[in-house]
């Protein structure tokens, strides 16, 4: 009796997992994402017939889209506005792929969001302003990509962001004041834009940063006194500028470094000079498949 129970019970679970389905507004999004991006010339292809459950890449809980994961699966094309319908999505990883186009406006609807990763494409245009939306991101990495504008100052309202690395674009203007709010940020890297200015003193703010690469832009004046509060810190990288003044590194402890670049040999300092591809920014472009 008991074992009749048991394989009714089975058969009820089972019977539910296969009946579980996806709206069709997400599973319209997703099959947009996939005409928009070629999804016949994919590595790994969606069989559209089957259980979205079942597609390469897409992770189903509560019958509601909550992940995405495309690393390097020759994504060809534009992303669609109707990403922004996926509401429940925690994870949106298209990273190595050859994605052109805009970012969508609408993807800032995407407030479960806590993984954005859109790094190795070939996007362009500016990043949303309304960017900040995503208030629960903890990891948002664009580098390597044709991204232009300013960085938004609404990036400021992303309280729970760790990582941010937009580096390798066209962006250019100032670093926002905002960024300064991002209090849990460990990781920040913006080299290789054309981003100009002084550093906001405001960074100083950001206690729990482990790495921070500003190297290969246009900013100028003094490094900010403030950068003495950075006791976290290990990488800092900020070679190939136009500062006039390192005289207020001297407010940091030079044994925190694990690698450190600038371009002036100023008198006393005294800082270990490491190799830029011992970072962690450098390698991440390399190793990004989580």
């Amino acid at each position: 009796m008991k074992r009749g129970l048991y394989i009714l019970f089975l058969a009820f679970i089972t019977s539910n997992l296969v009946l579980a389905k996806v709206s069709k507004k997400e599973k319209k999004a997703l099959i947009d994402l996939y005409e928009s991006t070629n999804g016949a010339h994919w590595i790994k292809k969606w069989d559209l017939n089957a259980p979205v459950s079942s597609w390469y890449g897409v992770t189903v809980e509560d019958n509601h889209v909550v992940e995405i994961s495309l690393f390097r699966n020759n994504l060809m094309g534009k992303l669609p506005a109707s990403i922004g319908k996926l509401t429940y999505l925690t994870k949106l990883n298209l990273a190595f792929n050859s994605i052109t186009g805009e970012i969508p406006k609408e993807i800032v609807f995407l407030d479960n969001l806590k993984t954005l990763k859109l790094e190795m494409n070939r996007i362009k245009g500016d990043l949303p302003k309304q960017l900040g939306n995503l208030a629960g991101l903890q990891e948002l990495t664009m580098f390597n990509n044709f991204i232009t504008g300013k960085i938004p100052e609404s990036i400021g309202q992303m309280a729970s962001l760790k990582v941010l690395n937009l580096s390798s674009n066209n962006l250019r203007g100032e670093i926002p004041n905002s960024l300064g709010s991002l209090e849990d940020l460990e990781v920040l890297g913006l080299f290789e834009n054309s981003l100009y200015g002084s550093i906001p003193n405001e960074m100083g703010n950001l206690s729990n940063l482990k790495e921070l690469v500003l190297a290969n832009n246009q900013l100028n004046g003094a490094i900010p006194e403030e950068f003495g509060q950075l006791a976290s810190l290990e990488v800092l990288q900020i070679q190939n500028n136009e500062f006039n003044s390192f005289k207020n590194l001297q407010m940091m402890d030079s044994k925190q470094f694990l690698v450190f670049d600038y371009d002036k040999d100023e008198e006393n300092l005294d800082f270990r000079d490491l190799n830029f591809s011992k970072s962690r920014m450098a390698d991440t472009k390399f190793n990004d498949e989580d």
